[in-house]
């Protein structure tokens, strides 16, 4: 089958399509014909080998993943002995960061907990844009924000990957929603439903009086004294993504402004979770949440797909389509 590999840290330079060996499902494991895969942040990190410390993950010297691609969305080509939840021709989506990875390639073999059943009113291309960007925006508002109704949130990122999932699922949850992007993006705020939008190229947010119950910090450079001049005495910030710096600042920084104030500042990571994806699942049909797109590459093209991603600016989600 054809495969995107990487045996070295770089950048997008360093993967190759090549063919290597179709897989074959283990007693315990699905596998998908892949027709569509999504790019995230943590591709870059297993790409680049970048913050140095996530490669006691993802290997010290070289990839521990040779395939990259985590989001995938495709059709049940088999299944193990043991599989219980699917059977040949069902269609998926799911997330292979916990699993190995490996989702840009024609075929992938994964457990069946990583896997769920496609939201029936997506396309193939549409669904893998949802897993990892949409369970981080899930878990980091319900789980880490503890998001309740009524309450004022501030997304800074909005526009992006996360913060797309982000600001419908705060209105889900019957929150007021605040996003914080640039001009070009004021439109797509608006159509998701965005209560309040903030153009940070004409306004800057951390100076305004209006405080907030929940802010997540899906991206940008403010340090961590800004969000806290904005946030609500007893509110919660939550740091999903940002500049390295930000992120050093939120973990160290952070709990000390917890443990000294009724405030609470904290970083998150992302975990893959099946019933998270079909909670997704369900917000999509109930026509609740839907994905953003903003570019789509073919397998061939995915080290283009990359450096566009690498810029910080896609609105919405970048799709490789295999």
């Amino acid at each position: 089958m054809k495969a995107i590999v990487s045996y070295k840290y770089g950048t997008p330079e360093v993967l190759e399509m090549t063919e290597v060996k179709k897989p074959v499902p283990l007693d315990h494991q699905v596998l998908v014909k892949v027709h569509a895969a999504s790019l995230n942040y943590g591709n870059l990190i297993l790409l680049k080998g970048k913050p140095v410390l996530a490669r006691l993950a993802f290997g010290l010297l070289k990839p521990k993943y040779s395939i990259p691609g985590g989001d995938i969305a495709g059709r049940v080509e088999a299944v193990g002995n043991n599989v219980k939840q699917f059977q040949p021709g069902d269609e998926v989506f799911g997330d292979l960061s916990g699993c190995g990875w490996g989702g840009f390639a024609e075929y992938v073999s994964v457990p069946e907990s990583a896997l769920a059943l496609k939201p029936v009113n997506l396309s193939f291309v549409e669904a893998a844009a949802v897993p990892m960007a949409g369970s981080t925006a899930l878990q980091s508002l319900r789980d880490k924000g503890n998001i309740q109704k009524g309450q004022k949130i501030l997304i800074n990122g909005a526009s992006g990957g996360v913060g797309t999932f982000a600001v419908q699922m705060a209105k889900s949850f019957g929150a007021e929603v605040t996003g914080v992007c640039s001009t070009r993006n004021v439109d797509i705020l608006r159509s998701l439903g965005a209560d309040h939008i903030i153009d940070y190229t004409k306004e800057n947010f951390t100076k305004k009086t209006t405080t907030y119950d929940l802010i997540l910090g899906v991206n940008g450079s403010q340090p961590l004294s800004a969000y806290n001049r904005v946030l609500h005495p007893n509110g919660i910030f939550v740091h999903v993504g940002g500049s390295e710096v930000q992120m050093f600042e939120a973990i160290v920084r952070g709990p000390l402004i917890s443990m000294t104030s009724s405030k609470k500042m904290s970083t998150f990571l992302q975990r893959p979770n099946q019933n998270d994806l079909y909670f997704m699942k369900e917000l999509i049909e109930a026509e609740k949440v839907k994905p953003v797109i903003d570019q789509c590459y073919p397998l061939e093209e995915v080290s283009d797909a990359f450096r566009y991603f690498e810029k910080g600016h896609a609105k919405g989600k970048v799709v490789i389509t295999i």
